[in-house]
């Protein structure tokens, strides 16, 4: 996951007040207050009224296959229309300011209660049936540099130390983990230090400055708690390691280096001289677990720093890879690697799915890893196997100097892509066919693996997929695995520097990395349709270029998705750069290294993807056949609808869940809709308006005798409004039976 940190001048301006702001923001915090007499009553009353385990949402996800399956069909084809908001619970703690706030959390429910995070990352429990709040835990840590984090938690029940029964709820939070009593409300001190566990402790380097946050939640094995963590994709980013925690102790069990210690299987795929400097290749994507099996899925990142690897040459193993490890000693069984020497950040998005595959007359336990290029790669668990033919596909284009890129990729020869990989310039009319093709003039177009250039490289399916992080669902009845997929171009050049692991967050690189694609590195502007920023203290306050950068004005997006520090630095780069400043001086001296000039969707003059739709997709994909079942556009953009255009598929942020009642759910699209499909046709059966886009998993649950389908909606992504409310759903009337015969 990318982060930033700022270097000393931009502190120095910026400190006092940082400063203030945190101590108003400590004076105002709510302290836990534990669980009222009343509130525990009733959490007594609901776990002595329970459904069955299965019947609730126990685990992130829904189980430790990753598979995001219900097997309750109260709800079902018949009778799916008739679904209205059951409750809703509104802690109304997103900052509509311009702070933005994301709520990505795929909320648990365990014995009638439901336990979720709000926009400010606080720890809630409520009544499932009815959404009255029963505690609140305030961690109030919203959004910062981890825009995805808190997509989860782990529910634990066990025995303390001293013989006292427990059950906690465990929460990742920038570099730590929480375990927060279910019954008090309060931290649960037998854990860790005091309830706490320091992620960064146990990296193999310096405490200090190490960048770890908590971006999925952790899996439960037996006692252990297996758990990843994203960091910065840059030159100062933190080793990816696996580690498991015993619980209730929270002591470290095993390790599983990802970045290989000398004499360790793999360190020859990085070079020795700095080795121990590296980092990435880290898991924030999830982790799967087969029980039966004691093995642990993992899916890694890329290795830092990762559009330019000169530092590391090599495969640098286990970066971008799938790796089986025996879940109670961490040991490696097999792996996969996606991407050797990644230049792309095609790191792995989402946690892989236990699926069956069905040949010649066997069924065969298998893993399945979907990608941010668009492919499904299944694997047998037990050895590692490509069930489905495989190639090499060429490495294309010339390399950057000092850079030593791998010759070939792997690809799936089968199943098909279930992204398209073929990028068009929009059609939506002549104008936006111009103006698009005005932006990427120069810049090569992307086969699957063309190199990096100063010269840029449009990249499709994007930055952020084909798959991501919501996950995919799947159906063992229909053999069905549901996708749903980003097809949007996105675009970057290389930018040449005079060192080689650059200063993230000095004030140039923050305005390379916001302003300088569309701007140009020397600030003049880049075509007749990217205007000069020089001399801009001579037009605008910098009070009006925050608010043109953070909402957007004419034909240029607005970053609403980020907090306002993030917008700091590049501003306060135009305000105090000289007339001859050129970002990250990349004509003054010995060229050593290459960084890229920022993360950008390509957009035409309306804001729309540059691409030809569909823009997002879901997808049905059979996972015995390899064959595509069904694939429909998924969602709309707001702008899109507004100029009378729909069925277009949009960018799209949180996972699927499909059930026993034939139906898949899914929000995740801009347009602020929940919407129900027929699991085996993918025809659109219901949809309901959000007071803000769902970027998240629903949960599917029993509670009080009824089935709900919840979603947080939180919006703050795809330049939507903020929110901060979770929506229930149910039938209105008493429940009645499926009809159908399931498949």
């Amino acid at each position: 996951m990318r982060a930033f940190h700022f270097s000393a001048p931009c502190t120095a301006l910026l400190l006092p007040a940082l400063l203030c702001i945190a101590l108003l923001a400590a004076c105002d915090q709510p302290r836990p207050q534990g669980v009222s007499r009343e509130s525990a009553a009733s959490l007594a009353a609901l776990r002595a009224t329970a459904p069955p385990a299965d019947s609730e949402w126990r685990h992130y996800l829904g189980d430790q296959a990753s598979n995001q399956y219900s097997p309750l069909d109260t709800i079902n084809r018949q009778n799916v229309a008739q679904l209205r908001e059951a409750w809703r619970y509104d802690p109304e703690d997103a900052d509509r300011s311009g702070f933005g706030t994301l709520i990505p959390t795929n909320p648990l429910v365990v014995n009638g209660v439901l336990y979720g995070l709000s926009a400010r990352k606080n720890l809630f429990a409520l009544n499932a049936a009815t959404g009255e709040e029963l505690w609140r835990y305030p961690f109030e840590q919203p959004h910062e540099g981890g825009k995805g984090a808190g997509r989860g938690l782990v529910y634990w029940e066990g025995t303390t130390p001293d013989g006292r029964s427990a059950a906690w709820i465990l929460v990742g939070l920038r570099h730590e983990l929480f375990a927060v009593d279910t019954l008090t409300g309060e931290l649960a001190t037998a854990f860790g230090d005091a309830g706490v566990v320091d992620l960064r402790v146990g990296l193999d380097r310096p405490v200090e400055g190490l960048n770890v946050n908590v971006i999925a939640p952790g899996t439960l094995y037996e006692d252990l708690l297996i758990q990843g963590f994203g960091t910065s994709e840059f030159h100062d980013a933190a080793p990816g390691y696996i580690r498991a925690y015993h619980l209730p102790s929270g002591e470290l069990r095993w390790t599983f280096r990802t970045v290989p210690a000398a004499g360790e299987f793999g360190a020859d795929t990085w070079p020795e001289e700095n080795r121990g400097a590296l980092g990435g290749a880290n898991s924030w994507g999830g982790i799967t677990v087969d029980a039966g099996r004691g093995i642990a899925f993992v899916p890694t990142g890329s290795a830092a720093y990762d559009y330019y690897g000169a530092d590391r040459a090599g495969d640098n193993l286990f970066a971008n890879s799938l790796v089986a490890l025996n879940a109670n000693t961490g040991e490696r069984l097999w792996h996969y690697q996606f991407v050797r020497h990644d230049l792309w950040d095609r790191d792995l998005p989402t946690p892989p799915n236990l699926v069956t595959v069905q040949r010649d007359g066997r069924s065969i336990p298998a893993v399945s890893q979907a990608t941010k290029s668009g492919h499904l790669f299944v694997f047998h668990r037990e050895t590692g196997e490509p069930l489905f033919p495989m190639t090499e596909v060429p490495v294309t284009g010339a390399a950057l100097p000092g850079e030593h890129p791998a010759d070939t990729q792997p690809l799936p020869l089968w199943p098909p892509a279930f992204a398209q990989q073929r990028f068009q310039v929009t059609d939506l009319s002549p104008e936006s066919t111009e103006y698009v093709s005005q932006i990427i003039d120069g810049m090569a177009i992307s086969t699957p693996y063309h190199l990096p250039s100063e010269n840029g490289l449009v990249f499709y399916p994007g930055l952020d997929g084909g798959a991501e992080w919501g996950g995919q669902a799947y159906d063992a009845g229909s053999n069905l695995l549901y996708i749903n997929t980003n097809e949007v171009p996105w675009f970057f050049r290389m930018v040449p520097t005079t060192e080689l692991a650059f200063e993230v967050g000095n004030l140039e690189f923050a305005y390379m990395h916001f302003c300088g694609s569309c701007h140009g590195a020397n600030r003049e502007g880049v075509g007749s349709i990217f205007p000069s920023l020089k001399n801009i203290g001579d037009r605008f306050w910098p009070w009006e270029v925050y608010q043109i950068a953070r909402h957007g004005r004419g034909r240029m997006p607005g970053y609403t998705d980020l907090p306002w520090y993030f917008l700091a630095a590049p501003i306060l780069y135009l305000y105090t750069a000289g007339d001859e400043a050129v970002a990250a001086q990349s004509t003054e001296g010995e060229v050593k290294g290459y960084r890229n000039d920022g993360f950008n969707v390509l957009r035409d003059e309306f804001g729309l993807p540059g691409s030809r739709p569909p823009w997002g997709s879901l997808v049905a994909l059979d996972v015995s056949e390899g064959e595509i079942a069904w694939k429909i556009p998924l969602g709309d953009y707001p702008n899109a609808l507004a100029r009378g255009l729909s069925g277009l598929g949009a960018e799209n942020y949180g996972g699927p869940v499909v059930t026993a009642g034939g139906l898949l759910f899914i929000a995740a699209t801009p347009d602020k809709k929940i919407r129900a499909f027929d699991k085996l046709s993918g025809e659109l059966l219901w949809q309901a308006e959000l007071p803000a886009a769902g970027f998240a998993t629903p949960s599917v649950y029993e509670a009080d005798g009824r089935q709900f389908v919840v979603i947080a909606a939180g919006g703050g992504k795809v330049e939507q409004p903020p929110g901060s409310a979770y929506i229930a759903f149910a039938l209105p009337d008493a429940p009645q039976p499926s009809l159908e015969t399931k498949p």
